[in-house]
């Protein structure tokens, strides 16, 4: 196996002329204008995994987004491609080292304009919500971090300036299912991924609320019926449902969220005799 690491791989559309040849998806060329996702991974063959189907699927062969895998091992140092040792201070399990770790972050930084945010997927980060998800999409790519074992050598998290995210208050074996599940929440949000803006703008937790609940046909199963109103074709009343609902779910199901939602209508409401 040669010292050099290999390339990393890249997933996304790359052109759109015609060809007797298969698309390479696997080239190092970048997408113009695609949001970009750089994942520094012992398990690169993990992804992009689910994001690979259903509507993140076509927008990835469409060119919307681009997702890039950095394989840890081919950072490893020596015969064996060792990318761990035992913790200093003594302890169970292994931790990656910063000289593994440290130059495939730098591999994924040369992939990216500077200023590009990295994340470290761990149960130690703040929790990652739907704010979150919109603020990536923001951005103009990430870099994500996965760990394993017991986790990064804190100095390349130090040296590189690596935020660390959680995706709950939970442990996992890695953080490739964490990235996945966070990928998926950001992708939707890019223009063009989901085809229909208002399915971001009234569901859960868009507005502070959970979503209201959601029928279709049959009009009546197992002795069941869609409520009246939803079938009045009065859009008013139905809006009005739909805030009242979902104001109801929240309240009953997430005092925490319901306590916010109505701070923050507190501090957009008006104040009475105010300019």
């Amino acid at each position: 196996m040669s010292d050099t690491p290999k390339p990393a791989k890249s997933y996304g559309r790359k052109s759109m002329q015609a060809s007797l040849h298969p698309r390479d998806l696997m080239a190092e060329a970048p997408l113009a204008r695609a949001w970009r996702v750089s994942i520094v991974t012992l398990f690169p063959q993990a992804f992009p995994g689910v994001l690979g189907e259903s509507l993140t699927g076509r927008a990835l062969r469409d060119g919307l987004w681009q997702c890039d895998t950095l394989d840890l091992r081919e950072f490893g140092i020596g015969k064996h491609r060792n990318v761990d040792d035992t913790p200093a201070g003594g302890g169970a399990g292994m931790v990656l080292r910063a000289d593994v770790v440290g130059p495939a972050l730098e591999a994924a930084q040369r992939r990216h304009p500077p200023g590009t945010p990295i994340y470290y997927l761990s149960p130690r980060g703040p929790r990652f919500s739907q704010t979150t998800a919109r603020a990536w999409a923001q951005h103009a790519g990430l870099i994500l971090l996965c760990g394993r074992f017991e986790g990064v050598d804190q100095r390349v998290l130090d040296h590189f300036n690596v935020a660390e995210i959680s995706l709950g208050d939970f442990v996992l074996t890695g953080g490739e299912i964490a990235a996945q599940a966070m990928l998926d929440a950001t992708l939707r949000l890019l223009p063009g991924v989901l085809g229909n803006a208002d399915s971001t703008a009234e569901e859960s937790h868009s507005n502070g609320l959970l979503e209201h609940p959601q029928y279709t046909r049959p009009a009546e199963w197992q002795g069941r019926a869609i409520p009246d109103v939803l079938m009045s074709g009065h859009h008013g009343q139905v809006a009005q449902w739909r805030q009242e609902a979902a104001e109801t779910l929240t309240r009953a199901r997430r005092p925490d969220m319901w306590d916010s939602y109505q701070q923050a209508q507190a501090t957009d409401r008006p104040k009475k005799g105010g300019a």
